[in-house]
């Protein structure tokens, strides 16, 4: 027999709902249903319960006193985070037609999305119905990664500050449109993943700090307090709720958000539980994590918890090299960046926990044990645009020519490549941080960010103001193409096509040996990647020289297929082969990838 739950609303017979919450300080909680006011009963668990009939789509709160709140675990809402909670029975949902297994991480090239700025409307049902999904396929991206979903205050944010996170933001649709979202994606051949904030709340809206204190540490993070992970109902929130995506609405993986801040000494962290937990009942989805502390264990095949996780050293490096900024987390790259980035290309991560030229220990463990496509790379996200005072774009701080060469080198290197939407197609369009804030809230988060700015010419006092609703606006990608937007386009298609037909049957057999990467030059460098077919081998320049690029160059004793070319003498430029071995290769071996 399943244990009773800690949270939400379950339709327990027709037209009737078992309800809990769970707040052990609460003396006590009302249940406000349809012009109803319902005494729930506090049980020795701490769960307040009751038994309630309606229809659904009946409107619900909760009370504690004069205190009104949706519930914690709302399906879904009316009229945003301080509004009514919806009772929804989302088992028809879930009875769709299923999805097919994802198939394996390493063969993924992925687009990350905010649905409100991904088309005009802003909606589940615009997404749907937009041809870019289309062209993404067509290109050869083969997932789309959504920004959270979660409902946060306002009608326009990021979802980084959701308080509701097992209900869609309303003002994108309904869970229908959500779900009707991914079958659409489906359709197409792409997968689905939903970006998922397991760590923190948002700082307005958050009912559980002020019904529910036991939920919280009496320390905070940079988003506010920590949660305390030891208690039994604060991990089933959270675990439940990363259930509740995958099996209500069928996506094919999760991204965790900042896994770093789930802290927890329990014996068995909350962050294992939670992927051992999800690969029992879904063995096959994709499981990402956004983590700053540079482990392997979690990402090593044989343990069997997380797919990949998100390469900030990759892109730190490649941003400092190519734009010189020094502020904020660029500064630990600021001294050898070019240096920083052969070594990702090499091993994966930048910071191994070696010495760094400050004499400094950097983060992490060494990592080249892994196979790549245990690593996401990127040359943009969401918070590497947001994260500035304007929310510029790698392509509009360092030129179409370097941009393109570090697109190439993204597409084709063995790791899995991660693009922002519209970097296909070359978007200049700003990705700057927005939200629906005002009052004192508003002007605290506003002091926080010009602080990040501080290190940047200017001090931040440029910064768009986060509160228009006319920055938000600036965010579609596709409203104004660039110029140049069909040699982008020709750029992404030639690379993703060698990547599937070419790349990827040699990368899934396996490293004969480890990388080597040296650099040749002021912004030059050659990787050579072995595996048991063929050695790739990639060479660039960043910086515009007088000499020609090479036509052909091949480790010795191999013969050297050109595969790419971009760019020429006084440009930037970037060069790809295939060394087939000159001797028969043994038979290939797939790895774990």
């Amino acid at each position: 027999m399943p244990a009773a739950p800690f949270w939400g609303a379950r339709r327990s017979a027709p037209d009737e709902w078992s309800l809990a919450l769970w707040a052990p300080s609460a003396s006590a909680i009302r249940l406000e249903l349809e012009g109803l006011d319902l005494p729930m009963v506090r049980g020795a668990d701490g769960v307040h319960r009751c038994i309630a009939r309606a229809s659904e789509g009946g409107l619900y709160r909760f009370r504690a006193g004069d205190f009104r709140f949706a519930d914690p675990a709302s399906l879904q809402q009316e009229g945003g985070v301080e509004g009514h909670s919806v009772l929804r029975d989302l088992a028809p949902m879930t009875r769709r037609a299923q999805r097919a297994a994802p198939g394996p991480f390493a063969r993924q090239v992925i687009t990350e999305i905010h649905v409100g700025s991904f088309t005009r409307e802003g909606s589940f049902a615009a997404a749907a119905r937009t041809p870019e999904l289309r062209r993404m396929a067509a290109l050869g991206i083969t997932a789309i990664e959504l920004m959270p979903l979660g409902q946060f205050p306002g009608t326009r944010g990021w979802g980084y500050d959701s308080v509701l996170p097992y209900a869609p933001q309303d003002s994108y649709g309904p869970p229908e449109d959500l779900a009707a979202l991914v079958d659409a994606a489906h359709r197409l051949g792409l997968l689905v993943y939903l970006d998922v904030v397991l760590n923190h709340f948002g700082p307005q809206g958050n009912a559980l700090a002020r019904i529910c204190p036991e939920f919280f540490l009496a320390e905070e993070n940079d988003w506010g307090p920590r949660i305390d992970y030891s208690r039994p109902a604060a991990r089933a929130f959270f675990v439940d709720c990363a259930r509740h995506w995958l099996r209500h609405y069928h996506f094919d993986g999760l991204r965790i958000d900042a896994i770093q801040e789930m802290k927890d000494d329990s014996a068995l962290p909350i962050e294992t539980e939670l992927a051992l937990a999800l690969r029992r009942e879904f063995p096959e989805v994709h499981l990402l994590a956004e983590d700053s502390r540079n482990r392997t264990a979690p990402y090593d095949p044989a343990n069997r918890l997380y797919d990949a996780a998100w390469n900030d050293d990759y892109h730190h490096a490649l941003h400092v090299h190519l734009t010189g900024e020094s502020f904020g987390y660029y500064r630990e790259f600021t001294l050898q960046p070019l240096r920083d980035l052969s070594v990702a290309l090499r091993d994966g991560q930048a910071l191994q926990g070696q010495t760094r030229p400050d004499g400094s220990t950097a983060k992490g463990e060494p990592s080249a044990h892994l196979p790549p496509s245990r690593f996401i790379n990127f040359n943009l996200n969401h918070d590497h645009a947001g994260n500035r005072p304007r929310g510029e774009r790698l392509v509009s701080l360092v030129g179409v020519e370097r941009a393109q060469v570090a697109h190439a080198l993204l597409l084709t290197a063995p790791y899995v490549p991660l693009l922002f939407m519209g970097e296909e197609c070359g978007a200049q369009s700003a990705f700057p941080w927005f939200a629906d804030y005002a009052g004192q809230v508003a002007a605290d988060m506003a002091e926080e960010r010009r602080k990040q700015f501080r290190g940047l010419p200017g001090g931040g006092l440029d910064m768009l103001d986060p509160f228009d609703p006319a920055t938000a606006t600036l965010a579609h990608p596709y409203a104004r193409p660039a110029p140049d937007q069909e040699s982008w386009l020709d750029l992404t298609r030639r690379m993703l096509e060698l990547r599937r037909q070419v790349l990827l049957p040699i990368y899934r057999t396996g490293r004969a040996h480890p990388a080597t990467v040296v650099i040749t030059g002021p912004g030059a460098l050659v990787a050579d990647w072995h595996f048991r077919t063929g050695t790739v081998r990639a060479a660039l320049s960043f910086q515009p020289t007088s000499a020609s690029a090479p036509d052909r160059t091949a480790p010795e004793g191999r013969t050297a297929l050109p595969l790419a070319a971009l760019g020429e003498a006084g440009t930037p430029w970037f060069r790809l082969w295939l060394s087939r071995p000159t001797a028969p290769a043994p038979a290939p071996r797939p790895s774990a990838q």
